[in-house]
């Protein structure tokens, strides 16, 4: 049974700073690419990273590009977002999930297990 738990949202003025982290448990960790999506309430859900199964390849969505940066641990079977200069626009729901391969995917067809998610609001 595959388990993916999110952490580290809140609340935080815009301009700061938020670091999200996902453990995994089920599978072995780094052999599947992981990613970042967020969802706002009646919004289809919004590719945020990605990177590959060995953390070699990442993928961002353009908006996030120069602020937000993907890792992984893979010794501890943990994906990170690090999320600076936040803006109002970034309230959501953020989801972790765990694709089907190991390559960098950015639709979310592509990944098969998600977590529950963590709430992020940004106030200005």
């Amino acid at each position: 049974q595959v388990q993916l738990v999110e952490s580290g949202g809140g609340l935080v003025q815009a301009g700061g700073s938020l670091r999200l982290s996902c453990t995994a448990s089920g599978r072995p960790f780094s052999n599947y690419a992981m990613g970042w999506f967020r969802q706002a309430p009646g919004k289809v859900r919004e590719f945020v990273a990605v990177i590959s199964g060995s953390g070699g390849s990442t993928s961002y969505a353009d908006s996030m590009k120069s602020r937000f940066t993907i890792s992984r641990g893979n010794a501890k079977s943990t994906l990170y977002l690090q999320m600076n200069r936040l803006k109002p626009e970034g309230t959501d729901v953020y989801y972790c999930a765990q694709a089907y391969g190991s390559r960098v995917q950015i639709a979310s067809v592509e990944y098969l297990y998600w977590g529950q998610g963590t709430q992020v609001t940004v106030s200005s």
